[in-house]
């Protein structure tokens, strides 16, 4: 089954300050198309990679009139990154700051992010430790609040047990486990979904990060609070920010959504129709939306 196009990046590796080496997928337009136009780095979700981006990546970067560098990382321990030794590593304050050895590493002063769940969590860590390094955010279906119902399910599939035996089967339990919240799927998305989240190993799918990632969700408490990032959010006040919240998400509560754009007037918030926990952000009037927030931005 996997096919994917392989076209319109640049693999690049880099290495993590306490020296992993990272993995990042730079789609460069012609430089003189993109002259003053920032970049746009994009940060996945828990358990996902760069594949994630690479429709959306390519729709940016090839734009007729606003051609711009995008940049997809691979967090430690998910896709082409290597897996950590030290599992307690893998913590928003530690990847935070893989994303700034990113942008060190390949020469990114300031750029427009867009965060995916975990992605968007990181952002708001960044916006607090480094805000010079954001010029606009797009968080994606994402916030300061998580809700416990939504992490739990994330937890509970994460950590099945599962295993597709083939590619068929890899679509298939995708549909099982998201197909109620992601109507708006056409065969081939589910299809583009499995490819991103797996890896062909042999012909055989393989989920493609460090499974301690998901046995750590096993240890939350969810009897008490979770703790929230409000504080950090505070930080995103000054920056130009989109929010993309799924219609029918379990993890980012429309009451949530609402104190957001209470907490920042200027907030440009959309629906992805017919999609859950995380949207696919190239699908039906996204990227429209996606391109008229980054016209606003140099």
């Amino acid at each position: 089954m996997p096919d994917t196009d392989a076209g319109g990046f640049q693999e690049r590796f880099f290495t993590s300050s306490d020296g992993l080496r990272l993995y990042a997928r730079d789609y460069p337009p012609d430089q003189a198309a993109t002259a003053g136009w920032l970049p746009v780095i994009c940060l996945p979700g828990l358990t996902r990679n760069a594949r994630d981006f690479h429709p959306l990546a390519l729709l940016l970067s090839r734009d007729m009139t606003a051609p711009r560098r995008v940049i997809a990382l691979d967090s430690r321990g998910r896709g082409n990154s290597a897996w950590d030794d030290n599992k307690a590593n893998y913590n928003l304050a530690v990847e935070a700051g893989d994303v700034i050895a990113a942008c060190a590493a390949l020469g990114i002063e300031r750029a427009i992010f867009i965060g995916t769940s975990r992605g968007g969590l990181i952002l708001h860590l960044i916006a607090a430790k480094r805000p010079d390094l954001l010029e606009a955010v797009i968080l994606n279906d994402i916030g300061p609040v998580l809700e416990a119902e939504g992490l739990a399910l994330i937890r509970d599939y994460l950590n099945s047990g599962r295993k597709p035996a083939d590619w068929s089967e890899a679509v298939d339990l995708l549909k099982e486990n998201h197909g109620a919240s992601f109507t708006a799927l056409a065969e081939e998305d589910w299809r583009e979904m499995a490819l991103a989240l797996y890896r062909d190993i042999s012909g055989r799918p393989i989920a493609d990060f460090d499974p301690a990632i998901a046995e750590a969700l096993k240890s939350i408490d969810f009897s008490q609070p979770l703790p929230d990032l409000w504080g950090q959010f505070e930080s995103l006040s000054r920056l130009p920010l989109m929010l993309i919240r799924g219609e029918n998400t379990s993890l980012l509560s429309q009451e949530s959504a609402g104190e957001m754009a209470r907490r920042h007037s200027g907030l440009i918030r959309h629906t992805a129709e017919g999609q859950g926990h995380a949207p696919l952000l190239h699908l039906d009037n996204i990227p429209t939306a996606i391109r008229t927030f980054l016209a606003t931005c140099r």
